[in-house]
């Protein structure tokens, strides 16, 4: 049987800026949308995976603005 290692990961939303009236930038700050999670995986590759499928359907179509973080210890 392999061994699994210990890894966390997270799921961060960026969104684009915004521009008011005047057309001045917005302040837009960055969500935490899956909390962090340790889990026990053979690579950093299968947890790319299990936060990919973690990432709620309301940001399917801003893929482009979702950043998965992981880290292994």
């Amino acid at each position: 049987m392999a061994k699994g290692k210990l890894f966390e990961f997270a799921v961060i939303h960026h969104p684009k800026a915004k521009k008011d009236i005047a057309g001045n930038e917005e302040v837009v700050r960055s969500k935490l949308i899956t909390p962090v999670q340790t889990v026990l995986a053979g690579s950093a590759d299968e947890v790319s995976i299990l936060a990919a499928k973690s990432i709620p359907d309301e940001y399917m179509d801003k893929l482009d603005q979702v950043d998965i973080v992981v880290r292994s210890f």
